[in-house]
């Protein structure tokens, strides 16, 4: 088994397109660098925050599921850094000791879109991360890094082109490509309201769902395949349950995710 070096000085501001890796004997966080894109006619930096794990070891989504804690971004101490937007990647759905989670295993890349305070002043980007890894326990862990951000292209590009591409677009109910969202509805017939969603895929594809409340204090269930779908779709239910004290589930607005090996998705769902 491979096991990273502890790493214990001030991680130093890297002029390429990687930083050094922060390391412990569980995990390393560092970031990456890559081309810059105009936006709304201002250039936007594209980096990364890359975690590597050990085997079988993972790490939590925004909304970790039955338990875990999502990774938690700061990067308040950036040179010329206006904002810095973390864009997530499909997660997995796993099992664990508690029930069933959702995150990533062996290793992810969170893309970022970093907006320079003035354009014609270099950036760097000063990272400090609190996430938790696990096994069959879970453990708190923290990183650091730092890099100065330039708008060429190096040799990270393909590797934050990967990790972009997994992001799930932003659509409609009802629109898609080969993974479509066709619709989804409340129903209470059963006594307890329960939230269906139908999901069209090609024949043979490996489909999951997760869905999130409007706030990180809400704690829906994960959602489960349920028959009655038509012929080249599928249906997930989940109860609606889980939500913060005081809070009305009509009108609230949920995202849903459905994801593949090939493509992601997310779409709102307002429960009128």
């Amino acid at each position: 088994m491979v096991v990273f070096a502890l790493c214990a000085a001030p991680m130093p501001v890297s002029a390429a397109d990687v930083s050094a890796w922060d390391n412990d004997i569980r995990s390393a966080v560092r970031l990456i660098g890559a081309s810059a894109i105009n936006d709304s006619g201002g250039a936007v930096l594209r980096a990364g925050v890359e975690i590597k794990m050990q085997p079988g070891w993972k790490t939590y989504w925004r909304y970790p599921g039955d338990s875990g804690v999502p990774p938690a971004f700061d990067f308040a101490a950036s040179d010329n850094v206006k904002a810095a937007t973390v864009l997530w990647p499909a997660p997995v759905r796993f099992a664990d000791g508690s029930g069933d989670s959702i995150g990533y295993k062996d290793g992810v890349i969170f893309p970022l879109r970093v907006v320079p305070l003035d354009p014609g002043k270099p950036v760097t980007l000063r990272l400090s991360l609190d996430y938790a890894v696990c096994e069959t326990l879970c453990v708190p862990a923290k990183g650091k890094a730092e890099l100065k951000l330039a708008h060429a292209t190096g040799s990270q590009e393909a590797l934050l082109k990967s990790a972009e591409a997994r992001v799930p677009r932003p659509v409609s109910l009802g629109e898609g490509a080969s993974l479509i969202l066709r619709k989804a509805w409340r129903d209470a017939s059963s006594g307890k309201p329960r939230v269906f969603v139908e999901i069209a895929a090609p024949a043979g594809t490996n489909v999951d769902l997760f869905a999130e409340g409007p706030t990180s204090e809400w704690a829906l269930p994960l959602p489960e395949p349920v028959a009655g779908a038509a012929a080249g779709t599928r249906r997930f239910a989940f109860d609606l349950d889980g939500l913060p004290t005081g809070a009305a589930a009509q009108g609230a607005v949920l995202k849903l995710t459905a994801t593949s090996a090939q493509e992601a998705i997310e779409a709102v769902f307002r429960l009128d």
